[in-house]
């Protein structure tokens, strides 16, 4: 397939600017450019495919500039929900700098990244309205949809002005990098076009952009962090295991879709996944494949294993092949409790909340819902060993099938 193929074939492209970019983009040697606002110190799941996109680019001969914008960062986009809140300036330089070191990481140090705050922290404002403001029509801003579908809940004139700041963008970095080419979500394709029509009447010069779909779940729900159910990127937010675990219980009816648009993973490799995946669903190859595809790619393949290991060994009854640092490093996000040795389970089970009262600790415990470092307690009188822990140091409580605690002795 060619790359426009490919990146139909993957269902990456919703919106193209021009029917001239198919063999643009076919030919290589554009010059493009992403953008991302530092209101975050890392990027998110749902960014990912968007991000990996540079990448598919990349590899086809193409050159790639990140914007961070430091600029739009302190002014955010609409999202068509309501007012975004405002950012405090450390926090958006700092997360700069932090988005700064992702990228490289990702892309290598080659990149080229670039902060819109650099042109625009000198810039005068009449000036702004005479050189951007007066070459687009406000009807025109009105009529996008991320934009109208704000204005129904109000929105104000500095996220209105969004869309001028980063259709300037794409001038400036048109006439400084020779850049031809701006993609982005379909969130953006407003902001995308801004910056092709004053390119177009400013510089007389024909640029392109194309929009990729956003990611959701089967219901629609967008993956990102304003909708509250994303992961991060950066290991250090959220580490390897627990994208591992997210991953794994992705529905199978998404799968196809995510391992088109998550990985490099060509049609066939994707075809025979999928036949192996629903011939015995309940194996989870294609999240299992997916996983490996998604976290060797950020974290490397020694992390992929690793976060491997920790979930079969925490599910499967071997836990004690496991480290107490293997267990406390990547289990961050699984609530923590004090244990003190000698004590009874009942009480553990309530006053750390695990169990909402004693008579529901013994219920759980009487089914068998209760078990420590894989092994069931029925016993109502167990007492909790110190030297049973891991290490001597902590026990993994498992209530259920999916619900889990660290428990870390004190003295």
């Amino acid at each position: 397939m060619t790359l426009f193929e490919d990146l139909n074939y993957r269902g990456l492209l919703k919106d193209i600017s021009s029917p001239e970019l198919e063999k643009k983009l076919n030919e290589g040697g554009m010059t493009f450019y992403i953008g991302a606002d530092p209101t975050a110190e890392s990027l998110h799941i749902g960014q990912f495919p968007t991000f990996l996109m540079v990448e598919r680019l990349k590899r086809a001969g193409h050159h790639p500039i990140v914007l961070v914008g430091g600029a739009t960062g302190r002014v955010g986009d609409p999202r068509g929900t309501g007012e975004r809140e405002k950012a405090e300036i450390a926090v958006i330089e700092r997360n700069f700098e932090k988005i700064k070191a992702q990228m490289k990481k990702l892309f290598g140090n080659e990149i080229k990244i670039v902060n819109n705050f650099d042109w625009f922290q000198n810039m005068n404002y009449i000036d702004f309205l005479r050189d951007v403001g007066k070459y687009i029509n406000v009807n025109y801003m009105i009529n996008k949809d991320l934009v109208k579908r704000q204005m129904e809940v109000g929105i104000s004139y500095a996220e209105f002005s969004y869309m001028l700041i980063q259709g300037y963008d794409f001038k400036r970095l048109h006439e400084d990098y020779g850049v031809t080419l701006q993609f982005g979500g379909s969130d953006q394709w407003g902001n995308l076009t801004t910056g092709i029509e004053l390119i177009r009447k400013l510089n007389n010069k024909e640029v392109y952009a194309f929009s990729m779909p956003l990611i959701t779940d089967s219901t629609g729900k967008k993956l990102g962090k304003s909708y509250g159910n994303a992961l991060w990127l950066d290991k250090e937010k959220t580490s390897s295991y627990e994208l591992y675990q997210y991953i794994l219980n992705f529905e199978d009816v998404m799968m196809e879709e995510y391992l088109k648009k998550f990985t490099f993973l060509e049609k066939s490799q994707i075809d025979e996944i999928m036949k192996k995946h629903f011939e015995k669903p309940e194996d989870r190859l294609a999240q299992k494949s997916l996983a490996h595809e998604i976290i060797t790619f950020l974290h490397g393949e020694e992390d992929f294993y690793r976060a491997k290991k920790i979930s079969e060994s925490l599910f499967n009854e071997n836990i004690n092949t496991l480290s107490s640092d293997e267990i406390l490093t990547n289990l961050k996000e699984i609530p923590h409790v004090s244990l003190l040795h000698q004590k009874n389970i009942v009480d553990i089970l309530v006053d750390s909340k695990i169990c909402s009262s004693k008579r529901e600790a013994r219920e759980m415990m009487a089914s068998g819902a209760i078990s420590i470092n894989n092994q069931k307690i029925t016993d109502l009188e167990y007492l909790l060993n110190q030297k049973e822990a891991i290490d001597e140091k902590i026990l993994v409580i498992k209530k259920g099938k999916k619900n889990l605690y660290i428990g870390i002795f004190v003295d």
